[in-house]
């Protein structure tokens, strides 16, 4: 399954291992990831280099060519915002993950589309069974 990743990246980094855990356990499972190096330490750095209106033109293409989004959303961040909205108004399925002890915005969390499912996890590992069952049920019609 081809899945466009979604974090923070200028908004803050503070999850950054959780998204190594998750790109991790998605290409492991042999899932195409092609935002894995969102995930990677470093990345803001190389991501500023580029020219904002190729950064669009990638991530819209990606978007376009993915199975499903999944979005790491305890970090406020404009793009992956932009990024959820865009993928739901191309029909995507999306899973917007978020830790449980922070708040999320209303715009996420009171959002009715079908596409959409938002969960709260305690951990990295539960985060990632989290994932396996929303691809499961996209992947088996669950």
């Amino acid at each position: 399954m081809n899945i466009y990743f979604a974090c923070s990246i200028t908004g803050g980094r503070e999850f950054e291992s959780v998204y190594q855990m998750i790109v991790s356990a998605l290409t492991e499972a042999g899932h195409e990831v092609p935002t894995a190096h969102l995930a990677e330490s470093g990345v803001a750095g190389v991501e500023a280099v580029i020219d904002p209106r190729e950064v669009y033109r990638r991530d819209v293409a990606w978007i376009r060519e993915c199975d499903v989004l999944i979005a790491e959303v305890s970090v406020p961040s404009h793009g992956v915002g932009y990024e959820i909205g865009y993928a739901l108004g191309l029909g995507k399925p999306v899973l917007a993950l978020y830790q449980d002890d922070r708040r999320i915005s209303k715009m996420i969390s009171g959002n009715p589309a079908p596409n959409l499912t938002v969960m709260a996890y305690r951990s990295s590992e539960n985060a990632i069974q989290q994932i396996g069952d929303f691809l499961s049920k996209r992947l088996y019609g669950l």
